[in-house]
């Protein structure tokens, strides 16, 4: 019999640590599952031994950019109206107006709102961006594409990427079965899903019943729970080396314990420097009461700016900085580029530190997989960066409501923080097991098998089976 033949549509960067640097690929040719990526990225997934086939004239339709955006907004106010919540606000992020050229696309996407600002005029909205889309020459190679290789299933892998849209338009008009995958945990409330698929691929529970609320013209067979591989390295106790070979790899200190500040993007953590600098002050203030403590600092991924090389420098010794191995290829948050390395350089840092702090990130869970706590900021700066942004709008976003009481420790000050670092490292609460449970629902347990979940449910599919 001929193997199943899957297409693993990759439009981002992203998508790579999930299903090119995990097991995700071996698992799938144990289960004699044919596998091809169909790249959009500059990422050469060829050399790694894997099939690939590069996504060719990829230009969608430049009114689609517009419409996404249209999209999300109608969303947005439509879940304001429907929830009677004012929190959706939070994700609408100011337009930019640094050109002619952008003050003509935000006045054209104003106006389209207005006129569209309903159930019906969504659904409108999503008809024209699959028109549109369809007229493209992009749309015609993946056509081309498709009827040249004859995959039995498409799987895309990043549910909010303009640039999955034509391929998956594609599939379907040539009735190839397509799913997406929801590759983040706040990404439905978000409004993010700008592709229409067969089926839906879930991280949990939880997330199914948000599918449910904010899509509900998805049918519940349609929606998947299976988890997301991101995880699954922090499993794999074969990449994870001996503390004194951590140690010599970063030069770290072998008398002290560290613990790690996991930093955030721009955006989400204008002043997040202030806030490393307020945890060195407390971790050497500790260090003169008899404490041996470093900070291993890393980066988020996608922040390549030199905005905390001051703090760094200026605490040599103290901090040590352990880069994450992203690429940025073209400035843009679809090329910035994961490495397989960097997903063993994580589990590692995870291992070899104490606990994590940052500004309400999913580090949380990467730490819940190796019995660790974590800790979040949560006090504004005196003087900030940008003094409309509030640190405590953010635990206000929908995904922090599904976190139980403790399962984090906040700082809801600079003069505790020394205090509650004794606290963790003391265990003097159940933060790790309430983190736990936190995990549990936000993704399947066990973590460890979700790949083997979405392989198992892309096999159902085919085989037309109970999923």
């Amino acid at each position: 019999m001929k193997n199943k033949k899957i297409f693993i549509l990759i439009p981002s960067g992203i998508a790579l640590r999930n299903f090119a640097f995990t097991k995700f690929h071996d698992l799938a040719k144990a289960q004699n599952l044919d596998i091809t990526y169909w790249n959009s990225t500059p990422f050469s997934i060829s050399e790694m031994g894997y099939k690939e086939i590069r996504l060719d004239n990829i230009k969608p339709h430049w009114l689609t950019d517009i419409l996404k955006n249209v999209r999300k907004t109608i969303e947005l106010n439509l879940n304001i109206k429907n929830a009677g919540d004012p929190i959706y606000n939070a994700y609408k992020f100011p337009a930019s107006n640094k050109s002619i050229k952008a003050v003509v696309k935000n006045v054209i996407t104003k106006v389209i709102i207005f006129l569209f600002s309903s159930a019906k005029g969504l659904e409108k909205i999503k008809q024209i961006i699959n028109k549109k889309e369809r007229s493209t020459g992009y749309y015609n190679s993946c056509i081309n594409t498709l009827k040249k290789e004859k995959p039995d299933f498409i799987f895309c892998t990043n549910q909010r990427i303009v640039d999955a849209i034509a391929p998956l338009l594609a599939a379907r008009d040539i009735d190839i079965p397509t799913a997406t995958f929801i590759f983040s945990w706040d990404n439905l409330p978000k409004a993010t899903l700008v592709v229409d698929t067969d089926y839906y691929f879930v991280w949990s529970d939880f997330m199914k019943k948000e599918m449910h609320q904010y899509y509900p013209q998805i049918k519940a067979n349609q929606i998947i729970v299976t988890g997301t591989p991101q995880f699954e390295p922090h499993y794999d106790n074969e990449t994870i080396k001996t503390k004194e070979a951590f140690y010599k790899d970063y030069n770290l200190d072998s008398k002290k314990e560290y613990v790690c500040f996991s930093g955030d993007d721009v955006t989400t953590s204008p002043d997040d420097p202030k806030y490393l600098e307020d945890f060195a002050k407390a971790i050497a203030s500790l260090n003169t009461k008899g404490y041996n403590l470093g900070i291993v600092f890393r980066k988020c991924p996608v922040d390549f700016s030199g905005r905390y090389d001051n703090i760094v420098s200026k605490y040599n010794g103290l901090i040590v900085e352990v880069a994450p191995k992203w690429q940025n290829v073209n400035n843009t948050w679809n090329t910035m580029l994961p490495s397989r390395e960097d997903n063993v350089l994580l589990s590692n840092t995870i291992a070899h530190s104490l606990f994590v702090v940052n500004l309400g990130s999913s580090m949380v869970f990467d730490y819940a997989a190796f019995n660790k706590a974590c800790g979040y900021f949560n006090y504004n700066q005196e003087v900030q960066l940008n003094t409309y942004w509030d640190i405590h709008q953010c635990y206000k976003y929908v995904h922090f409501r599904s976190m139980p009481n403790g399962a984090v420790i906040y700082f809801d000050k600079a003069e505790e923080i020394e205090a509650k670092i004794v606290g963790i490292i003391n265990k003097e609460s159940d933060t790790v097991e309430k983190a736990k449970l936190w995990f549990d629902t936000i993704c399947k347990s066990p973590q460890k098998e979700s790949s083997q979940r979405i392989l198992k449910a892309i096999t159902a599919i085919l085989s037309k089976e109970n999923i």
